[in-house]
C-alpha cells in the first residue's frame, strides 16, 4: 500500500513533465488496468479537445482510482511501448537535475529555430530518425501521413513535436541525422559549427552512455554553449564587408539614407546591422527604440524575419512579424508595444497610422517609431502605400520646422532607411529627367544621401545572352483562330485597326466592349468578349503549347454554356442569335483545333528555344537551380505542366513548380500566401529546382543558390530587368532572354539596358551635387509633394461631402440590359461589400455553386455566385454574413446609369454614392418576425 502511495506521489510530482511527453492515443492501446469505458472517455477528450486535456484525464484516472497490483509496472511498460520512452524514464528512474536541464536547453533550441528547421526534407529526415530510433513506428506513419495530406512543412512541424519527447540523447542523434541527410545548413544553424568539427567536440564531451536507458550524460556547459552559439551573435557577429560598412556609415550617425546596392550584395544584412546599432545606442541613452521594417509583398515578411532580423537579433531584442496572412490574434498596436523590431507589410502600418489620425486609440503614430526601414524603396512614388506613409512623415517634418521657429515643442519622427537595387529612371528618355526621377525618390524618402558601393571582387554579374526564336514557317492552329476572329468581325461589322494577337488589339477590343455595353448593343458587346478570349489564345499559341491554348478556349466555352443552363426548376435561359452563332462557330472548328494541337511540328519555336536552354543548364551544371519569369499566371501554370509532363526534363533531374500572385484579379485561381511560402521553401531546399514565376518573384526573393534566370517572352522596364537578373546569385550564374522573332521583346530589352546605364549615371550626378544644392532641390520636391497631396485630400473630401443620394444611380444587367436594382436597394457591409437583401431582388437572379471559392474570411463566407435569371450573366457572389445569406454585387458585372448617363465602372469607390451601412440587428429582427407570421398562419 505504501509502495502504491509512493508511485502515486511520483506521478503527481512529475505531472507537469508528463503532460508534455505523453501521446495518449498511443499509450492507451497498451493499458489493461483501465476499463474500456474510461479509455473511451479519454480518447474522446483527445479527439474533441486536445491531447493535453486527455493526458490530464488519464493522470487523474491513475491517481484517484483503485487499480490491481502491478499497475505501475504496466503503466511504465505502456509508456515505453507507446513511444513515450522519456515519460517512462521520468516515472521509473527520474533523471538527474543536470540531465533534465540539458534536455530542456535542447528542446528550447528546437523551438527557437523551428522556422529554419521546417525547411528540411521531411520524408528523408523522418525515415532516418526512425532508423536511429528517435521516432517510433506510429510516429513515422503519422509524420508521413501529415506530409502526404498537408505538405512538407506541416510534416516537419509534426516530426519536431515528436522527437523532443524522446529521452535525453535524441538531440545529438538528430544532429547526426541532419548530417547523414545532407542538411548541413540546418546542422550549422543548430550548432554554429560544421558537422565534422562539432562531432569531434561531441565525442570529447560525452562522458558515458547508459545502455539500459539510452541516456547520454554530458556536461551542462556543453549544451549551454550550443544554445549560445545558435542563439547569440556574440559568437556569430554581424560582420559587414568594407563596401557594406561604407554605405551604412551615415545611417549609423542617425541620418536618413537610401542604400542602392545590386541584388544579392547584402542590403538586408546592412539593414540588420544598422537596426542593431540603432537600438543599442537608444538603449545606452536610456531611450526606447522601436524599429519597423516595411516590405511590399507578404512572402518577404517571413523571409526577412527568419533569415535575417530574428536570426541575428533574437538574443537581445524582441522581433515579431505581421502580415495579412498572420495568425496573431492581438492588435497590431499591441504587437508594436510589446516588441522592439516589427516586420510587416506596408499597408498594415498605413492602416494603423490612419486609425491614429482619425482619433482611434488603437492606432500607431509615427512618433511611436524610432526607425523605419523601407525595403524595395523605389516604390515610394505617387499613389503607392510607401508614399502615403512618407507623406505623413514629410508633413510632420515641415510642421516641426514651424514649431521650432515658434519655439514650441516638436513631434518626434523616425529615422528612415531605404533599400533598393534599382530606383529606375521613371521612363525618362533624357538624362535630365532621369536625374529628376532619382531626386524625387530621395525627396520622398527625405534622404540625406543616396549611397552606392564599389563591390570590387564581390560583384557578381551573370552571363547574359539573348536566344531569339525564329518565326513559325507554318501556323495552321493560329490560322484557324484568326479565321474564326474574322468571321466574328464580319458578323458584328467590326473593322480592327491593328493585327490580331497583339497588345494593341487587346486594348482595341476592350474599348469596343465597353462602348457597346454603354450603347446597349449586345451583339457587339458579346462578340467583343469572345474576340478577347481568342486573342488571348493566340498569345498562348505563340508562347506556350497549342494544347494549352485549346484547353483555355474549351474551358471558356464550357463555362459560357453553363451560364445558359438554368438550375433545376428554373425557367430556361435564353440564348440570343449572336450567342448561338458564336457557340456554333467554336463547335464547328473545335475538332480541327484539337487535332492540330496534337501535332508537335507546329509548336512555336520560342518553346523549343526554352526547352534547349533548360536542358543545357541542367546538363552543364552539377546542381542547377533556376527561375523562369513569364508574363501571365496562366502561362506560368502551363509551362510548369509542360516541364512536369516531359520525360526529357525528368531524365536530367528537373523538378518544376509554379509560383503566382495572391490577388484575385483574373480567372486563374490565385495562390494563397501559405501556398507561395510552401513552394519557395521547397525551392530553397532544392525539393524544387526550377521555379516558373510571374513578376511576384522578381523582387526580394532571396535564394543564393539560384544559378540561372530566364525571362521568357517577357520584358517590362529596367527595374524589373535588374530585379529578375539579380535572382541569379550563385557563382557562374546566367541570365537569358528568350524572345520570339519580330515580337519586339529583344528590342525592348536593349532599351532597358540603355536605361540601366542612364540610371547609374543619374545616380552619380545626384551624388556629385553639393549638399546645399541637393537639399534645396529635395525641399522643393517635398513641398510640391505635400501640396499635391493636399489637393488630392481636398478633392476627396469634396467628393465625400457630396453624399449623392443612392436614388440617383440605377443598375442593369451587363448581359441583357434587364434592370437589376436601384441604388436605394443597396447597403454596405464592413465598408466594403455592397449587398442587396431586398426580398424582390431574390426573384430575378439564380444561384450557382462556385467550387473555386474556398476562402474563409472574417465574419462571412463567399460560397457561391449569383447570375441573371434571363441571360446567365454573373452579377456577384452569395455571401454568408453571420448566418445571413447576402447577395453581394460586383459593379464591373453591371451597367451603371448615373445622372442619366450609362457608365462602365470597375470599382465601387469610383461612384460618389453614399450607401447606408447594413443593419444586421434590424434585418435579423425582420427575419424573425416574418418566420413567426408564417408559423401563425
Amino acid at each position: 500500500m505504501n509502495l502504491g502511495f509512493s508511485f502515486i506521489n511520483l506521478i503527481k510530482d512529475f505531472t507537469p513533465r508528463l503532460r508534455k511527453l505523453i501521446e495518449v492515443e498511443l499509450v492507451l492501446d497498451h493499458l489493461d488496468f483501465i476499463g474500456k469505458e474510461q479509455k473511451d472517455l479519454i480518447r474522446t477528450k483527445a479527439k474533441t479537445q486536445s491531447n493535453l486535456k486527455a493526458v490530464d484525464l488519464l493522470i487523474e484516472t491513475i491517481i484517484y482510482r483503485q487499480h490491481p497490483d502491478g499497475w505501475f509496472r504496466e503503466f511504465v511498460d505502456a509508456l515505453s511501448a507507446g513511444g513515450c520512452k522519456h515519460a517512462a524514464i521520468y516515472v521509473d528512474c527520474p533523471p538527474s537535475p543536470s540531465v533534465e536541464a540539458e534536455n530542456d536547453y535542447c528542446v528550447r533550441l528546437i523551438e527557437l529555430l523551428s522556422p529554419s528547421l521546417l525547411r528540411m526534407k521531411t520524408t528523408e529526415v523522418c525515415h532516418a530518425c526512425f532508423a536511429e530510433e528517435i521516432l517510433s513506428r506510429e510516429d513515422l506513419e503519422i509524420v508521413l501521413a501529415e506530409c502526404q495530406n498537408k505538405g512538407n512543412i506541416s510534416g516537419a512541424r509534426e516530426l519536431l513535436k515528436r522527437i523532443v519527447r524522446f529521452p535525453p540523447g535524441w538531440f545529438s542523434t538528430f544532429l547526426n541525422v541532419l548530417k547523414k541527410t545532407e542538411h548541413l545548413d540546418l546542422f550549422k544553424e543548430l550548432t554554429g559549427d560544421t558537422p565534422d568539427d562539432f562531432l569531434i567536440e561531441l565525442q570529447q564531451s560525452v562522458a558515458d552512455v547508459d545502455n539500459s536507458s539510452g541516456v547520454i550524460f554530458s556536461p551542462l556547459q556543453y549544451f549551454t554553449d550550443c544554445t549560445t552559439v545558435a542563439e547569440g551573435p556574440e559568437k556569430d557577429d554581424i560582420v559587414l564587408r568594407d563596401y557594406q560598412m561604407a554605405v551604412a556609415k551615415p545611417a549609423l550617425e542617425g541620418k536618413n539614407i537610401i542604400i542602392c546596392l545590386p541584388t544579392g550584395s547584402g542590403k538586408t544584412r546592412v539593414a540588420v546591422y544598422i537596426t542593431k546599432e540603432h537600438l543599442d545606442n537608444r538603449r545606452r541613452e536610456g531611450r526606447q527604440g522601436k524599429v519597423v521594417i516595411l516590405v511590399n509583398k507578404v512572402p518577404l515578411v517571413e523571409q526577412h524575419y527568419s533569415t535575417e532580423f530574428w536570426k541575428f537579433l533574437k538574443h537581445k531584442y524582441k522581433v515579431e512579424r505581421v502580415s495579412g496572412d498572420s495568425q496573431l490574434k492581438i492588435s497590431f498596436t499591441e504587437i508594436v508595444q510589446k516588441n522592439d523590431i516589427i516586420i510587416c507589410t506596408a499597408q498594415i502600418l498605413e492602416n494603423y497610422l490612419e486609425r491614429a489620425h482619425s482619433g482611434d486609440d488603437d492606432g500607431i503614430k509615427l512618433s511611436d517609431l524610432s526607425l523605419i526601414v523601407i525595403d524595395e524603396c523605389h516604390h515610394t512614388q505617387k499613389g503607392g502605400v510607401y508614399n502615403n506613409i512618407m507623406i505623413r512623415y514629410l508633413k510632420q517634418k515641415h510642421k516641426n520646422v514651424k514649431l521650432k521657429k515658434d519655439q514650441k515643442e516638436t513631434v518626434a519622427i523616425p529615422q528612415i532607411l531605404g533599400l533598393t537595387a534599382s530606383p529606375g529612371v521613371g521612363g525618362a528618355k533624357k538624362m535630365e529627367k532621369a536625374e529628376e526621377h532619382i531626386l524625387r525618390i530621395c525627396a520622398n524618402l527625405d534622404a540625406y544621401k543616396i549611397m552606392t558601393g564599389d563591390l570590387g571582387e564581390n560583384k557578381k554579374e551573370p552571363h547574359k545572352n539573348i536566344a531569339t526564336a525564329e518565326a513559325r514557317k507554318e501556323d495552321p492552329f493560329g490560322d484557324v483562330i484568326k479565321g474564326i476572329m474574322n468571321a466574328i468581325h464580319t458578323h458584328a461589322e467590326l473593322n480592327p485597326t491593328c493585327d490580331v494577337g497583339t497588345q494593341n488589339y487587346e486594348q482595341w477590343v476592350v474599348q469596343k466592349e465597353q462602348n457597346a455595353a454603354k450603347e446597349e448593343n449586345q451583339k457587339v458587346r458579346v462578340c467583343a468578349e469572345h474576340l478577347r478570349q481568342y486573342n488571348e489564345a493566340l498569345y498562348q499559341n505563340n508562347t506556350i503549347r497549342m494544347c494549352d491554348a485549346f484547353s483555355f478556349l474549351e474551358k471558356y466555352f464550357d463555362e459560357e454554356l453553363k451560364k445558359k443552363v438554368a438550375p433545376e426548376g428554373e425557367e430556361t435561359i435564353i440564348k440570343t442569335d449572336t450567342e448561338k452563332f458564336l457557340f456554333t462557330l467554336f463547335k464547328d472548328n473545335k475538332v480541327k483545333l484539337q487535332e492540330l494541337a496534337k501535332n508537335p511540328q507546329y509548336e512555336n519555336n520560342s518553346l523549343f528555344k526554352l526547352r534547349t536552354k533548360i536542358l543545357q543548364e541542367f546538363t552543364s551544371r552539377e546542381k542547377a537551380r533556376g527561375i523562369i519569369f513569364t508574363k501571365t499566371r496562366r502561362s506560368a501554370i502551363a509551362l510548369a505542366q509542360w516541364v512536369q509532363e516531359n520525360p526529357k526534363f525528368q531524365e536530367v533531374g528537373v523538378k518544376a513548380c509554379h509560383v503566382i500572385g495572391g490577388g484575385d484579379q483574373s480567372v486563374v485561381k490565385p495562390m494563397t500566401a501559405a501556398e507561395q511560402r510552401d513552394v519557395l521553401n521547397k525551392f530553397r531546399i532544392a525539393e524544387v529546382n526550377l521555379l516558373i514565376a510571374t513578376t511576384v518573384a522578381e523582387e526580394g526573393l532571396d535564394i543564393a543558390e539560384c544559378n540561372f534566370v530566364i525571362r521568357y517572352c517577357l520584358v517590362t522596364n529596367e527595374i524589373a530587368m535588374i530585379q529578375a537578373r539579380g535572382r541569379g546569385r550563385a557563382e557562374d550564374s546566367s541570365y537569358t532572354l528568350v524572345a520570339g522573332e519580330g515580337s519586339g521583346v529583344a528590342e525592348r530589352e536593349s532599351v532597358n539596358e540603355y536605361r540601366e546605364k542612364m540610371m547609374s549615371k543619374a545616380i552619380e550626378k545626384v551624388k556629385k551635387l553639393n549638399q546645399e544644392e541637393y537639399e534645396n532641390r529635395i525641399k522643393e520636391y517635398q513641398i510640391q509633394a505635400i501640396m499635391e497631396e493636399r489637393v488630392r485630400t481636398t478633392k476627396k473630401k469634396q467628393k465625400g461631402l457630396k453624399k449623392e443620394s443612392p436614388s440617383k444611380v440605377k443598375f442593369s444587367c451587363r448581359g441583357c440590359n434587364k434592370p437589376v436594382c436601384s441604388g436605394e436597394d443597396i447597403e454596405i457591409i464592413e465598408n466594403m461589400h455592397r449587398v442587396n437583401v431586398k426580398p424582390q431582388f431574390r426573384e430575378i437572379f439564380i444561384q450557382r455553386e462556385n467550387t473555386t471559392l474556398a476562402e474563409r474570411l472574417l465574419d462571412y463566407d463567399t460560397n457561391g455566385f449569383i447570375a441573371c435569371k434571363d441571360c446567365g450573366q454573373r452579377w456577384g457572389s452569395l455571401m454568408l454574413y453571420r448566418s445571413i445569406e447576402c447577395p453581394c454585387l460586383d459593379v464591373k458585372n453591371l451597367l451603371v446609369t448615373y445622372d442619366e448617363k450609362k457608365k462602365n465602372i470597375k470599382k465601387w469607390n469610383e461612384l460618389t454614392i453614399q450607401f447606408p451601412a447594413f443593419d444586421y440587428a434590424e434585418y435579423a429582427r425582420n427575419m424573425a418576425e416574418s418566420s413567426e407570421d408564417e408559423e401563425s398562419m
